[in-house]
């Protein structure tokens, strides 16, 4: 979910320390730190701070500059063949006229259709096909405290389905490259994180372009006149996966992505771990009711058949804390937890085809026969390392683009 105003005084004081910042270069120097507020200290990536100027402004809906003629020829290759539906704009007033009832352009968020209704477009992924299996990812980071987290997942041996924002991506890239050196599959998840069929067709492209497959132009220096993509810069890899935020894509959105390489991953179950409720605020008694309902779900044999994939953030300390309180639960309710292209079987998750994953079987093996010597860490102490989180992601990089 997109951060409230409120985070917008933390940031600023963050702000001010930015220039004197230690500069950290390295995945460990970054992972060493435990306290959540030193993790989140603005850094200085040398490959970022060379090139942020080359890059849309960050938390701005991206466009394509009128400098960058390849991605301009690119978009401009496909734009006739794009469907012709109409942006929503404004998603709210448009769910009022919309035609529900036949939904023709299959509007996630209109009544939840995720089989394209377009000839040629693909559908989305929403279930995985392994019995008893759950597809683990989560969405929103990379999160610059997620220390914690994330050494509770290695702890486990756990690997999951990252789906990182652009935006996120440059304000902490030492972050997004953890995420990818400790295993994790990474996904796109849009530059701005605003619902994608409100843009139009160009804004919609840029999202996920200079998201997924950026031009060369912008990132000569570093790639030798090769297409990278942010997520590329900072990883090594760039994917070939794609979660629209909030869920909202049509078959226009879904086209887009698909010209750019890129499959849509859905869900059909929702921790709700960053809906507020009537309080105005996210209520972690109701996260934890949806949780513990899915949990029974699959106890009860829902997934015998079929696996499942589960919505849940990475987005603060809360969405952390509940997914470490919940494994465990998860675990003994699935027979695998798994990274949704492994639940899939598909082994070249990223452009670079010299970057493979094990398939479902092989993974699941090296699970259990790596469960004998696993280390087993007390989830409550994970969880107290998380509690004096203060979110400052969002904010951060308006003012970054700025200086450079």
């Amino acid at each position: 979910m997109i951060v409230t105003r409120s985070f917008a005084a933390v940031a600023l004081v963050s702000l001010l320390k930015f220039v004197s910042a230690a500069d950290r270069s390295t995945v460990a120097e970054q992972a060493a730190l435990t306290d959540p507020v030193e993790q989140c200290k603005p850094y200085n990536y040398p490959s970022v701070v060379s090139q942020i100027a080359n890059f849309p402004k960050v938390w701005a809906t991206a466009t394509i500059p009128t400098t960058d003629t390849a991605a301009r020829a690119k978009f401009d290759a496909i734009f006739s063949s794009i469907p012709k539906i109409a942006p929503k704009g404004n998603i709210s007033a448009t769910l009022l006229t919309y035609d529900r009832v036949n939904d023709p352009d299959c509007w996630w968020t209109a009544g939840g259709c995720t089989e394209a209704k377009t000839p040629g477009v693909p559908s989305d992924i929403s279930l995985v096909p392994e019995p008893q299996t759950l597809g683990y990812g989560f969405d929103d980071g990379p999160n610059c405290s997620h220390n914690a987290f994330y050494d509770y997942m290695s702890s486990q041996n756990q690997k999951a389905t990252m789906f990182f924002i652009g935006s996120n991506v440059l304000g902490w890239p030492l972050q997004a490259k953890r995420a990818f050196e400790d295993g994790h599959e990474i996904c796109v998840h849009g530059w701005s994180h605003k619902a994608m069929t409100g843009f139009t067709n160009e804004e919609a492209w840029a999202e996920l372009y200079y998201s997924e497959s950026f031009s060369t132009s912008a990132l000569n220096v570093i790639t030798n006149g090769i297409e990278y993509s942010p997520i590329k810069v900072v990883t090594g890899a760039t994917p070939t996966c794609f979660r629209p935020p909030l869920g909202d894509i049509d078959d226009r959105i879904r086209y887009i992505a698909h010209s750019l390489g890129l499959k849509t991953m859905l869900w059909k179950y929702d921790t709700y771990d960053t809906i507020p409720g009537k309080s105005g605020v996210v209520e972690v008694a109701a996260v934890e009711r949806n949780y513990a309902e899915f949990i029974q779900l699959a106890k009860g044999g829902a997934f015998a058949r079929e696996g499942a994939i589960l919505l849940a953030h990475e987005t603060n300390n809360m969405t952390m804390e509940q997914a470490i309180k919940w494994y465990p639960q998860l675990k003994e309710a699935f027979k695998h937890i798994v990274p949704v292209y492994v639940a899939l079987n598909e082994t070249k998750p990223y452009v670079e085809k010299n970057v493979t994953a094990p398939n479902f079987q092989q993974y699941v093996s090296a699970r259990s026969n790596s469960s004998k010597d696993e280390k087993t860490n007390d989830a409550s102490s994970i969880l107290s390392s998380l509690s004096t989180y203060t979110t400052i992601t969002y904010m951060v990089l308006y003012w970054v683009s700025s200086v450079f």
